[in-house]
C-alpha cells in the first residue's frame, strides 16, 4: 500500500486504538484518523468494574495512552465526534457536523452498547449502568455512602458490580430470572458455584426473579420483583447484556447477522467485510474462526486488542487468519479466574471439575458429545491456563475421568 492512502477507524475503542496502534508498529506511515463519540481518550473497560469500582484506582488508569502518545505518532484523534453514515461506493464517511472523510482502508470497530431495563420506572435517577469509564466513576463515588444496592442481573458485569459494592460495605441484593449465577454462559453447575461464593460474602440472591418496575419518584427507591414484593434500594444497577453497534454497517449495506444468528458484523478469517476494503474488530464482529470451524462473537477484553490488531494487518495486506482462543478473566473478592474457549450457543456441554471448589482452587472444562475441550477455566490455580488452551487447540478427544484426576498432567489426559 502507498503511505499516502488515509486509514479510518470508527471507534475510539480499545480494538479501534489497537489498530492504530499496531498500523504504527507495523510500518505505517500514512494518515491514520480515528474517531469515537466518547469524549475520553481509549480506555481498557476491565479496570471500570474492577479496580476503579473498589475505590483502588481512577477512570484515568485505563487509558492506553495519553493525548501525547497519539500526536507523537501522527494520529488524527477525532472524539467527541460520531459517524453518522458509511459509503463503500464513494469511499467516505459522515460525520455528525455532516462533513465527510474519505478513506481507502476503513475498520468498523463500534463495539457495543448495554441493553436497558425496558420497565416502568427505570429512567429515575439512582438507576445505573456500567460501560463507560463515566458511568464506572459515577458509580465509584456513589458507593463511598455505601448504599443500599440492587443488581439487576447476574451475569458478569452484575457479579463484579455486586463483590464491588460489598467490599465496600454495601447491603446487596441481585435479581435473576434465571435459576442461577451466570447459568447463560457457564451453565448449572459452575454458576452455583459462582452463586455460592456470592452468599458467602453476605450477597442476597433472588434467582428465578424477573424484574417489574422500579419504584421512587424523584429517585429511585425499591424495585418490585415479579413475584411482587419491593427490594428496598438507594441504587440499582442493571447489567442485562449489550448488543453489538451493528447499525451503521447495516445502513451501508454491509453484511450483519441476524439477532437469531449471533448479531455482529459478518466477516471471514481475515477480518473482511462484505464490502471492499472495509474491516471489522471488536465486540462487534463476528468472523469465520478458522480453528473451532464456525463463526464466533465475543464480548471481552482480550478480543478487541486482538481482532484490533488482526484487522490492522490485514488492512496492510498481510496475510491474515484470525485464530486465537477467546479468552476472559474476573476478580471477585479472593476469586481470581481465566477462562477460555467457546461453547456454541445452545449447547449444553459436559462439565468436568478438576479440583475441589470448595477449597478455593479449581479447574473446570466444558465439554462436548465426543469429549472434546470446548472451553475451560482455572480459578485461582495460576499458570494452568496454558495448559487448558492446549487442550483445546489440539482438537482431540480426552478421557473424562483422567481430565478430573489432578494427579494426571494435562498434556496426558
Amino acid at each position: 500500500m502507498s503511505n499516502e492512502q488515509r486509514m479510518v477507524i470508527v471507534g475510539a475503542s480499545l480494538a479501534g486504538a489497537s489498530a492504530a496502534e499496531t498500523l504504527r508498529d507495523e510500518g505505517w506511515t500514512g494518515a491514520i484518523v480515528l474517531i469515537g463519540s466518547e469524549t475520553e481518550l481509549p480506555y481498557e473497560r476491565p479496570p471500570l468494574s474492577k479496580d476503579v469500582l473498589l475505590g483502588k484506582k481512577e477512570t484515568e488508569s485505563a487509558q492506553l495512552h495519553d493525548q501525547q502518545w497519539y500526536d507523537d505518532n501522527n494520529i488524527e484523534l477525532r472524539l467527541g465526534t460520531t459517524v453518522t453514515a458509511i459509503d463503500p461506493a464513494a469511499k467516505t464517511v459522515t460525520l455528525d457536523d455532516g462533513s465527510q472523510r474519505s478513506y481507502d482502508k476503513l475498520l468498523i470497530a463500534t463495539g457495543s452498547r448495554v441493553r436497558q431495563l425496558d420497565v416502568p420506572g427505570a429512567d429515575l435517577p439512582g438507576v445505573h449502568y456500567l460501560r463507560t469509564a463515566a458511568e464506572s466513576q459515577t458509580l465509584t463515588d456513589a458507593y463511598a455512602a455505601k448504599p443500599r444496592v440492587v443488581v439487576v442481573g447476574a451475569g458478569w458485569i452484575g457479579l463484579e458490580a455486586a463483590s464491588a459494592a460489598r467490599e465496600r460495605g454495601s447491603e446487596v441484593t441481585v435479581v435473576e430470572p434465571q435459576s442461577t449465577a451466570l447459568a447463560s454462559v457457564m451453565g448449572e453447575t459452575v454458576g452455583g458455584i459462582y452463586a455460592d461464593l456470592h452468599r458467602q460474602h453476605g450477597v442476597d440472591l433472588r434467582f428465578g426473579t424477573g424484574v417489574d418496575g422500579l419504584e421512587g419518584t424523584d429517585k429511585v427507591t425499591g424495585v418490585r420483583t415479579s413475584n411482587g414484593e419491593v427490594i428496598p434500594a438507594d441504587l440499582v444497577i442493571v447489567g442485562v447484556g449489550v448488543q453489538p453497534n451493528t447499525e451503521l454497517a447495516e445502513a451501508a449495506g454491509i453484511e450483519v447477522a441476524s439477532r437469531e444468528d449471533g448479531s455482529g458484523i459478518v466477516t471471514g478469517p481475515d477480518l473482511r467485510t462484505s464490502a471492499p476494503d472495509v474491516y471489522a474488530a471488536g465486540d462487534v464482529v463476528r468472523w469465520d474462526h478458522p480453528l473451532l470451524g464456525r463463526s464466533i462473537r465475543v464480548e471481552h477484553w482480550q478480543n478487541a486488542k486482538d481482532t484490533g490488531k488482526a484487522a490492522a494487518k490485514a488492512m496492510l495486506g498481510q496475510d491474515v487468519s484470525h485464530d486465537l482462543i477467546p479468552y476472559f478473566f474476573t476478580d471477585q473478592y479472593d476469586l481470581g479466574m481465566e477462562y477460555v474457549g467457546d461453547v456454541p450457543r445452545g449447547m449444553s456441554p459436559h462439565v468436568v471439575l478438576r479440583g475441589d471448589p470448595a477449597s478455593g482452587a479449581y479447574l473446570a472444562f466444558w465439554l462436548d458429545d465426543d469429549n472434546h475441550v470446548l472451553a475451560g477455566m482455572h480459578v485461582n490455580t495460576w499458570g494452568a491456563i496454558d495448559g487448558v488452551r492446549d487442550l483445546i487447540r489440539s482438537g482431540r478427544s480426552v478421557d473424562p475421568e483422567r481430565l478430573a484426576d489432578s494427579s494426571v498432567e494435562l498434556a496426558e489426559v
